[in-house]
């Protein structure tokens, strides 16, 4: 569904359109849909939330109760998300950590690091050996591992499985894991393998691709005579922005993941989502400024655009949106409104690029209308390029609708 819900709608409505654009999150949907992808995964399967996806506060303490812990990949990220949740297990990824976020995250007893190269490896052993002398870190070695079976092919990014700069060549496998097995880096404990390979993957795809992780991963500790305790297959869970209404399906997956488990009785299996646990949960509401004609097409420009919602842009889509028609029309020349079925959504930037929706079925679309854009919950503000032209910033409201009090602030 991206029709706003009951909340969201009658709170759009009753915005002044000076307090438009704004983000709008249903606190209770987040909580709600969280629950149900928690109930659909086995017990020894872990969950940790992409903090990327979206880092607001308010989101992050939501998800809180159905989470196993946060998946930060930056220093900035690793206090912000800490001072919002505190006292809850972090997970450290990202392909470029600098000796001061590794620091930070040491002082901070992040719960796991993931390494990405030879080189991290070896900085973390030397920090680790000055800032945490009497610990052992938590170590999960990230791979590039390719995959075979065609399990990636309908991913809409791929981070894995082709020449990319995440994780370890799995060439460099049996090198490293000595160097974590041998005494050479004593402050350092291999835990277990991470393999985020791609994204935008059904559940189908999704189990290949974890069995596949957990198979490589198997073999690997058998060759060295080890223990694994931890396998991360990562996230990637597809949200469909063509047919929103066709979502990902976690009780197909929870059931694999159980049968892979089972098989592996010792073994952790953790994953990282983040779009497809927050996207439904966030909308975008704007309002029409104007609706004009250029060469037989008709072009609604609405407050805001792509510098708030990236996402369109940056994934190369139409974000589904609802019309919310405004009656109210406050001034004494004729209101601009749609002559045709279809109108294309455009933003205020001085850019053809800042397009929202191409081609929405609008009929009578007028300015002072209002639009709702649907699956902003995640990578949506906190991806856009937020400065340019210095338009406003949007509002942010987080509803809550168990006490009746619609939570505010600016941006």
């Amino acid at each position: 569904m991206t029709a706003p819900t009951p909340a969201v709608r009658d709170r759009v409505l009753a915005l002044p359109s000076a307090e438009l654009p704004a983000y709008l999150y249903d606190l209770a949907a987040l909580r709600e849909h969280a629950a149900a992808v928690r109930a659909a995964l086995p017990g020894r399967v872990e969950l940790y939330y992409a903090a990327k996806a979206n880092p607001e506060p308010e989101v992050l303490a939501a998800l809180g109760p159905y989470v196993d812990g946060y998946e930060v990949s930056s220093g900035g990220e690793l206090a912000h998300v800490g001072a919002a949740v505190p006292g809850r297990p972090l997970a450290f990824g990202g392909p470029g950590k600098t000796p001061a976020e590794i620091t930070a995250a040491l002082e901070a007893g992040v719960a796991r690091f993931h390494v990405e190269s030879a080189n991290e490896l070896h900085t973390l052993a030397e920090l680790a050996r000055r800032v945490a002398p009497d610990s052992r870190v938590a170590v999960l070695l990230r791979f590039n591992l390719p995959l075979s079976d065609g399990s990636l092919a309908g991913s809409s990014l791929a981070m894995g499985g082709r020449p990319t700069p995440f994780g370890l060549d799995p060439a460099e496998a049996d090198t490293v894991v000595r160097r974590l097995t041998d005494g050479t880096h004593p402050h350092l404990e291999l835990r277990g393998v991470h393999a985020h390979l791609a994204s935008g993957l059904g559940a189908p795809e999704q189990l290949a691709v974890a069995e596949s992780v957990v198979t490589w991963a198997v073999g690997l500790a058998a060759r060295h005579r080890i223990e694994l305790a931890e396998v991360n297959v990562g996230g990637g869970m597809t949200v469909d922005y063509t047919a929103p209404e066709r979502r990902f399906d976690w009780a197909a997956y929870g059931e694999g993941l159980g049968r892979l488990t089972a098989a592996h009785p010792d073994l952790t299996v953790r994953i990282e989502p983040g779009r497809a646990v927050t996207a439904y949960c966030g909308w975008y509401a704007t309002e029409v400024l104007d609706v004009k004609r250029s060469h037989g097409e008709e072009f609604a420009v609405v407050r805001g655009g792509t510098h708030h919602l990236r996402t369109p842009a940056a994934k190369g889509h139409d974000q589904p949106c609802t019309v919310l028609p405004v009656d109210v029309w406050h001034h004494p020349w004729p209101r601009p409104s749609a002559r045709q079925d279809r109108v294309t959504v455009t933003g205020q930037l001085c850019t053809p690029k800042d397009v929202l929706a191409r081609q929405v079925p609008a009929p009578r679309l007028r300015a002072g209308d209002r639009v709702v854009f649907g699956l902003a919950g995640a990578y949506a503000w906190n991806i856009s390029h937020h400065g340019f032209l210095m338009h406003p910033r949007p509002g942010f409201h987080f509803l809550h609708p168990a006490d009746g009090r619609p939570a505010a602030h600016g941006g």
